[in-house]
């Protein structure tokens, strides 16, 4: 690929990046100007072919990716009113996610800036979500906290500039997204498990049930959720481990245990974030991933940040799930910074 070759410095500062994503079950593109003016941004979810089994399936997920990965380009040219001739460069994910979802994303990218000759490069899925809570805001100050909370990630990064990210803290076991659908089925909530669970709980009481709240260290801080998972798991076979778990239908409860895990959730998220925020001298947080698009979340991270001094920032609901704008914005920070992927670049399943 000749883009690799284009030198730093001869990216525009509005230029319109196309972005990809494909990492897990979102077919995305998203056409970004500038690193922030969305212009486009288009999401074919694949949440009801997974339905069925309760969680993402990776052989469905790939195969899907495939029948709408140019489908999604396009309608995200036409929502804008653009052409490819139009676009100054290429963002992809390339990690972490599902190697088959993330290879059909890449291969469409690599395809699409060699027939254009425009310069490619590859993005950090995680990245890009901390990235998203920036977008919205006219500066963001560095360095920042960001807390990356999904189905599949629950950690927190020391965030020096949008293109460089330490991570500080992980979950031991499960993520927090994980927890929710596991106890939405318990539940027969629904799946995905996260807006189920906490539709759920607003007819519930969360003080109703004390569910456990895992702490770590004060100067180690991780994340753990398997517990209070086997601790719902518990309740609703009344205590007794060798019980058969209720049908949904005969749990008298189902509100108020949604209500109650939704709030251990959030206090597991919230106090160690924010501990770790002043620790590390930071004074803003972001808070990003499909489970900052959860209503109790947003409105205690805000509220705790504020009374310690320090600001919580959201991005849009829309952009806490997987989303190619995201992918796009990064990819600007990128491109501007003289960093080039050619054909080499590869898929991985982590970051």
């Amino acid at each position: 690929m000749t883009n690799c070759d284009r030198s730093i410095g001869d990216f525009p500062s509005d230029g319109l990046v196309l972005g990809i994503e494909s990492s897990c079950d979102e077919t995305a593109a998203a056409l970004v100007r500038g690193g922030k003016q969305i212009l486009a941004s288009i999401v074919h979810s694949q949440a009801p072919e997974h339905a069925q089994w309760g969680g993402v399936v990776p052989e469905v997920a790939g195969r899907s990716h495939l029948r709408s990965i140019v489908s999604v380009v396009d309608e995200a040219l036409a929502a804008a009113q653009l052409r490819l001739d139009d676009v100054d460069g290429i963002a992809v994910t390339n990690k972490p996610g599902l190697i088959g979802s993330l290879l059909v994303g890449l291969s469409a990218a690599k395809a699409l800036a060699w027939q254009r000759d425009l310069p490619l490069v590859g993005v950090d899925h995680i990245e890009a979500h901390a990235y998203a809570a920036t977008m919205e805001y006219e500066a963001t100050d560095y360095p920042c906290l960001a807390l990356v909370v999904s189905g599949g990630h629950t950690s927190l990064y020391r965030c020096e500039s949008p293109t460089r990210m330490t991570v500080l803290a992980a979950t031991l076991d499960d993520a927090a997204g994980e927890a929710f659908d596991k106890v939405s089925h318990l539940l027969g909530a629904g799946y995905p498990g996260g807006p189920a669970v906490s539709e759920l709980a607003l007819e519930g009481r969360a003080d109703a049930i004390a569910f456990p709240r895992y702490r770590a260290k004060a100067d180690r801080p991780s994340f753990s959720f398997s517990g209070l998972k086997t601790a719902v798991l518990y309740h609703l076979r009344g205590n007794d481990a060798l019980a058969p778990t209720p049908a949904a239908a005969d749990i008298a409860d189902r509100a108020d245990v949604a209500a109650s895990f939704q709030e251990a959730v959030v206090d597991a998220l919230v106090r160690p974030t924010l501990e770790t925020a002043e620790r590390e001298g930071l004074s803003t947080v972001l808070v990003v991933g499909g489970v900052a698009c959860n209503r109790r979340l947003r409105e205690r991270m805000t509220a705790a940040a504020a009374e310690r001094g320090l600001e919580a920032r959201f991005p849009s609901p829309a952009y806490c799930t997987d989303n190619a704008a995201m992918i796009a914005g990064l990819g600007f920070e990128h491109l501007r910074a003289g960093r080039r992927d050619g054909a080499e670049l590869d898929a991985s399943p982590r970051s």
